[in-house]
């Protein structure tokens, strides 16, 4: 639960930021792990499809942290909630892992493939 539901609830203005087409982009969620690894984590309402700018941001964000040397994994869930948002128990449609993206047909709970992630990750 936010410990600062107010602001969370707050409009975030960027047309001010407008760099040429560019506009800024956002994400849900990260993790980092361990100083071993990355998790990113992007949520969209069942039927809402990432916009191409945020979906081409986040990956060479994903990208770059991997040639940094850490381990980095993007996952894109659904949700088809009106109030607040579970984020462990949404579920992951695709993920991008190593420069590639792999779509989920089970649909597994976020949490799941978060441990799935951890549990792959090579030892210290």
């Amino acid at each position: 639960m936010s410990e600062n539901r107010e602001y969370a609830r707050q409009i975030r203005d960027f047309s001010g930021l407008v760099i040429g087409t560019i506009t800024p982009t956002d994400l849900d969620g990260l993790i980092e792990y361990k100083n071993r690894a990355f998790i990113f984590i992007e949520t969209k309402h069942v039927g809402a499809e990432m916009p191409f700018g945020q979906k081409l941001a986040l990956e060479r964000l994903c990208d770059a942290t991997t040639k940094s040397g850490k381990q980095s994994v993007l996952f894109v869930t659904n949700h088809d909630c009106d109030g607040d948002i579970d984020f462990a128990n949404t579920r992951v449609v695709k993920f991008y892992y190593r420069s590639k993206w792999y779509l989920e047909k089970n649909e597994p709970v976020l949490s799941e493939m978060i441990n799935r992630f951890i549990n792959t990750l090579p030892e210290e």
